[in-house]
């Protein structure tokens, strides 16, 4: 199987399989899959990837964050996007420029859209 088939997106640097279980910080360039277990830190201004049967019990800011499958507990800030594919679980507050949520996810938590910058946006109450 070719690596990217794995995620539909290009080239993965690292992969972290079922059967994994790592518990720390992670920092990371380019593409990043997780299907095994993670508890701890995430940060990227690239892309991870939470496979089906990974699950993530961390603190993660990346540049994007996609949800195929697995289950995520914790807060997520994302300076570009956040994808949610079924049957994907998150628990934990969302912060990004862009949201997509697929039909059958479950998402516990609240929402804050941000400017690319990772500014909220400004709204009116007029």
């Amino acid at each position: 199987m070719a690596q990217n088939d794995l995620t539909g997106l290009g080239e993965i640097n690292a992969l972290l399989g079922r059967g994994t279980d790592f518990t720390g910080k992670l920092a990371f360039d380019g593409r990043v899959r997780i299907d095994g277990k993670f508890q701890g830190e995430i940060f990227s201004d690239d892309v991870l990837i939470i496979g089906e049967g990974g699950e993530v019990r961390a603190e993660i800011e990346v540049g994007t964050l996609i949800v195929r499958g697995g289950a995520v507990w914790g807060n997520v800030r994302a300076s570009q996007l956040i994808e949610i594919w079924a049957p994907g679980r998150v628990y934990g507050n969302l912060a990004a420029p862009q949201l997509f949520i697929d039909k059958g996810v479950i998402f516990e938590g609240q929402c804050k859209m941000t400017t690319p910058d990772g500014a909220e946006v400004a709204t009116s109450d007029g």
